[in-house]
């Protein structure tokens, strides 16, 4: 009876399983060695592909639980209340601050020049010539405000002492004779004998990005007046090009033709107006 207990009794105990015990070899840090060496030399050990895949998926986790998180919005540095951009004028010569005191300036041709430039049309107009006609006398007043801006500018314009310097084109090159014949007949359709001069007063400058802009005004021109605006580029400072486009009948004038209409001057004359600012003397009168 007792065997039979202590064979029953060696059944029932459990089996050995035999265990593999992995030892984890601790890592000392010697006194002496700084542990940013450590963790460079760490740094630079192969990843193990498992534990860096359970290191992602735990921060995904974390990143799932937590509550979204709303980008702030930088508005750009322009913008201002309700959104508005600041819109800054550009520092410019001309419409803005002039480089000369507040005062009343004249100058004339020695300070500048108008130029007119003609071309023909017409079946016969290969037998005529473009011309590049110069006023001889002229004279401009120019009015600066307090705050160093344009406030005016008027123009006068002697129609009797227009000179032809050239003409282009042609069957022959133009003489001297043509070209005081051709002045002649220039003043005689523009009525000199009458209104001998033509006056352009403006008073609107309208500053532009390059240091020019727009100046309006009005031109009396043949006993008419009518609307006119120069378009004004900057060449150097104090220095500046105006340009115009006058058409003739607009003032009632009938441009000139010859051979039965077959060669006629076209109704649009340019006008190109250069003229220097610099160093002016202000008028005594």
């Amino acid at each position: 009876m007792v065997q039979e207990l202590d064979d029953l009794t060696a059944d029932l105990q459990p089996a050995q399983v035999p265990v593999r015990v992995d030892t984890v070899q601790a890592v000392q840090v010697e006194p002496h060695v700084p542990v940013q060496h450590i963790a460079d030399r760490d740094r630079h050990r192969p990843r193990d592909p498992r534990r860096h895949d359970t290191l992602r998926k735990m921060a995904y986790s974390r990143r799932m639980r937590s509550p979204a998180r709303t980008r702030q919005h930088k508005p750009p540095a322009s913008a201002v209340s309700g959104g508005a951009c600041l819109d800054v004028p550009p520092l410019v010569s001309y419409g803005a601050a002039m480089a000369i005191p507040a005062g009343r300036y004249e100058f004339g041709t020695d300070r500048g020049r108008i130029t007119l430039r003609t071309s023909r049309d017409g079946f016969a107009s290969q037998a005529g010539h473009d011309l590049v006609i110069v006023a001889s006398r002229w004279s401009a007043q120019l009015t600066v405000s307090e705050d160093l801006r344009p406030a005016g500018l008027e123009t006068r314009v002697d129609l009797g002492a227009l000179t032809v310097r050239e003409g282009t084109g042609g069957l022959k090159p133009l003489t001297d004779r043509d070209k005081r014949e051709i002045a002649v007949t220039a003043r005689k359709v523009l009525g000199a004998d009458r209104n001998p001069e033509a006056v352009f007063s403006a008073a609107k400058f309208e500053p532009d990005t390059s240091g020019g802009g727009t100046i309006s005004g009005t031109l009396t021109l043949a006993g008419q007046s009518r609307p006119l605006s120069l378009q004004v580029t900057a060449t150097d400072p104090d220095r500046y090009r105006a340009t115009a486009t006058i058409v003739q009948t607009e003032f009632g004038i009938k441009p000139y033709t010859a051979f039965l209409g077959s060669l006629k001057v076209r109704d649009a004359v340019e006008v190109e107006i250069e003229a220097d600012l610099s160093d002016l003397a202000q008028s005594t009168a």
